[in-house]
């Protein structure tokens, strides 16, 4: 068991709550198998501008339009520029790269799979009645995840274990910074309204911790039976929500 003492829980998602085996074994290959189809029918749709200026700063261009001539493609050339962004995801993918731009089209992609019944997402059977009795105590839970925030809305609206999404109050991605940047916490801990102190962090990657720690949040190593082994470390451990006693801090 550890004890917290504060009003805010923040969140990870793979490995924390939810499979790492569920991720990689069943929403990446969604993606890979829907990526063609999704491109030709959403290419000229509103969603797909931002996405590709995105995955154009990610590879270091100024814009989408120069990110196309740097390859020698003419960007309105629709064929050419999709094959660019379908070969982008791919090496990103391949990579298992945190991207900004690749992380909003697989939240995209997603959403159809999800809103159709085929993907449903995984929760560990801990975390839905340590979420409800958290957020009955008062506690201010949020998410902060490498996915879209679209993506985590649609992952704990559509979970194994029914709708979860309507215990948390935020969500956060790369948009904010890095998740092993102590900048990227201390703007997460000014939306939370709250002293950084007063935040719990919890994630099962150990350089993600230390920059939370940094900027002066709690921390806690999740050691889900999946999850890869750790470096030596001085964060304290759960392998379940259910370790963690809440103490009044109020």
């Amino acid at each position: 068991m550890i004890e917290f003492a504060g009003r805010g829980i923040l969140l990870d998602i793979e490995g924390t709550t939810s499979s790492v085996r569920f991720v990689y074994d069943v929403m990446f290959p969604f993606v890979r198998r829907e990526l063609n189809d999704y491109l030709a029918a959403h290419w000229q749709a509103e969603e797909m501008d931002r996405v590709r200026e995105l995955m154009a700063g990610d590879a270091g261009a100024p814009s989408f339009a120069d990110w196309c001539r740097s390859q020698g493609i003419d960007h309105r050339h629709d064929s050419a520029a999709l094959d660019l962004v379908r070969r982008e995801v791919l090496r990103l993918m391949d990579g298992d790269v945190k991207a900004t731009g690749l992380k909003m089209l697989q939240g995209q992609i997603w959403q159809a799979g999800f809103e159709s019944g085929e993907l449903r997402a995984h929760v560990y059977d801990d975390v839905p009645p340590a979420l409800a009795a958290w957020q009955a105590a008062g506690y201010d839970l949020r998410i902060y995840s490498s996915g879209s925030t679209d993506a985590q809305r649609l992952f704990f609206g559509h979970t194994q274990r029914g709708n979860l999404l309507g215990h948390f109050s935020g969500h956060y991605d790369t948009t904010v910074g890095s998740k092993r940047e102590a900048a990227s916490y201390e703007r997460i801990a000014t939306g939370f309204a709250l002293p950084a102190g007063e935040i719990l962090f919890l994630s099962d990657v150990v350089a993600e911790l230390d920059a939370a720690r940094q900027a002066g949040l709690q921390t806690a190593l999740c050691r889900r039976p999946e999850n890869a082994p750790v470096q030596p470390h001085t964060h304290r451990e759960i392998s379940s929500f259910a370790e963690i006693r809440l103490v009044s801090c109020r």
